[in-house]
């Protein structure tokens, strides 16, 4: 009796090892599909870490998950205007990044016959943000951007319900104080610095 109480004794021990070691050596991840109600504060945990080449992509439902670790997916049991509203808002208030978007150019020639709702879901999409802000690209080339930037840079996914094709909005964070035009200034006084520099 003894003996069989000191090998349960050992099972016990080990199996608490192995869960401690486990849980040591497992980074803490956000589950790939979350709950809709946690996804807001997933995106306000990430946007204060995130920075210049950083990505934020609402999706439709069908995008993929990426194998990257470094690129988080979170499925959000709400509609794409209103997930795309509320990430664009925390981008636009915070102090440190803005974003640059891209749509995909075949959302211009999506039929509301055969996607009712498209108009609608267009307007929403371009009502976020000014004209300024939004490029349109090819889906491939800018999924092409985005599997560049996931090698290197973070990036989160919230996929959203919607079933209307080529819907995702993807953003691309730059730094928020400082706009293309002062990018620009400080790149001129570098190359006119340089060119003084040059031995005559």
């Amino acid at each position: 009796m003894n003996t069989i109480k000191s090998a349960l004794r050992v099972i016990i021990a080990v199996l608490a090892l192995s869960l401690s070691f486990f849980s040591l050596a497992s980074p803490a991840q956000t589950p790939a599909s979350a709950p809709a109600s946690d996804w807001k504060a997933i995106v306000q945990n990430r946007l204060p870490l995130y920075g210049h080449r950083n990505w934020i992509v609402v999706s439709d439902s069908a995008f993929p998950a990426y194998s990257e670790p470094g690129v988080e997916t979170i499925a959000v049991d709400e509609d794409l205007p209103a997930v795309l509203k509320y990430v664009a808002h925390a981008i636009a208030v915070s102090r440190h990044v803005r974003a640059t978007v891209f749509v995909d150019r075949e959302l211009q020639f999506i039929d509301e016959h055969d996607y009712p709702g498209v108009t609608e879901l267009r307007k929403q999409i371009a009502a976020q943000f000014s004209n300024q802000q939004v490029q349109t690209m090819l889906h491939a080339d800018v999924m092409n951007k985005v599997d560049e930037a996931g090698k290197t840079f973070r990036i989160l996914f919230l996929k959203t319900t919607s079933t209307i094709p080529y819907t995702s909005v993807f953003m691309r964070l730059d730094c928020g104080y400082l706009g293309d035009e002062g990018e620009r200034k400080i790149r001129a006084a570098i190359a006119a610095a340089g060119s003084q520099q040059q031995p005559k």
